[in-house]
């Protein structure tokens, strides 16, 4: 398993090749220490084991997708599934893949590039899916861009799977979290979308306002207002750290796991876009290219 390291005056970021997977995130403080702000292992070997998908690269597909599969040009594509339901990509998806290490910049705006080549057919999927994955800092901001590439007709729906934390709080419910999404969507019990779209204006998952996350745990699908790319803001007063979220995307599922601290912000497309018609398309043809810019962008709570 290889480990890389790039930092500049604000960030450092540690990247592994399996999985594409972010094992640190530190953000340096005005005292001049760090915060690693996402939930990791500091062996990477403990990554094998992992069923959390933490830090990773999360694909062909992130999120469910329904019925075993999907029809696509007429023709009916049959994935793995378990009750019905494919996730993330299936049995074995990407954040459990060796991907390659294309390019190290230790320039004024460091990167990592990684590449995976996902062959036809692999989990079910059609057609040799080229994807590479660059992390970026710019200044006091991580930029995560997706891209891909395919031979035949096929669905991509890629997501960096961090869980964040940003202080020493055994829990996450001081937070402070802003999402600028009038929308979720609305789930069965198997957390497959039924295709309603309901506002959250006046429920619990109003966070359209900055409020505490309290007690509450989320799997949620938020879908982002169509004004401007800031999807997110996350505060702690504890640790001073303050979190901003932009994607391109139409997505952000919000995570809160039961089982340890931290939230996951994962930008996407909508779960099970597949079949359902009338979500945005996720379809990619040979030519087009698949495209999810993602930041994180890092500053003191005033």
């Amino acid at each position: 398993m290889k480990q890389v390291t790039i930092s500049n005056e604000f960030i450092t970021l540690i990247v592994l090749d399996y999985g594409a997977i972010i094992q640190k995130l530190l953000v340096k403080g005005t005292d001049g220490n760090y915060t690693n702000t996402v939930v990791g292992y500091n062996h990477p070997s403990r990554y094998r084991l992992d069923e959390n998908c933490l830090g990773a690269c999360v694909g062909r597909y992130a999120g469910r997708i329904s019925n075993g599969g999907f029809e696509i040009d007429r023709e009916k594509i049959f994935l793995y599934q378990e009750d019905g339901v494919h996730l993330h990509g299936g049995k074995e998806g990407f954040n459990q893949k060796y991907w390659t290490i294309e390019e190290v910049s230790h320039s004024e705006d460091p990167f990592v590039k990684l590449s995976y080549l996902s062959k036809h057919l692999e989990e079910g999927y059609p057609g040799n899916l080229k994807v590479t994955i660059t992390y970026k800092l710019v200044k006091n901001a991580i930029q995560i861009i997706h891209e891909a590439e395919t031979d035949r007709s096929t669905v991509v729906n890629l997501t960096n799977h961090s869980y964040f934390k940003i202080d020493e709080s055994p829990y996450v419910d001081d937070y402070e979290l802003q999402l600028n999404c009038p929308y979720h969507l609305e789930l069965k019990e198997n957390l497959l979308p039924t295709g309603n779209l309901v506002p959250v204006r006046g429920t619990d998952l109003d966070f359209l306002l900055a409020k505490p996350i309290g007690i509450k745990r989320m799997d949620t699908v938020f879908i982002k207002s169509l004004n401007g790319e800031n999807v997110a803001e996350l505060n702690s007063e504890r640790s001073g750290i303050s979190m901003k979220v932009f994607t391109n995307q139409p997505a952000l599922v919000v995570y809160t796991p039961l089982d340890f601290p931290g939230i996951c912000f994962e930008a996407q497309n909508y779960p099970d876009a597949p079949n359902q018609p009338e979500f945005p398309n996720s379809v990619l043809r040979p030519g087009e290219t698949y495209n999810n810019i993602t930041i994180f962008k890092f500053d003191l709570v005033p």
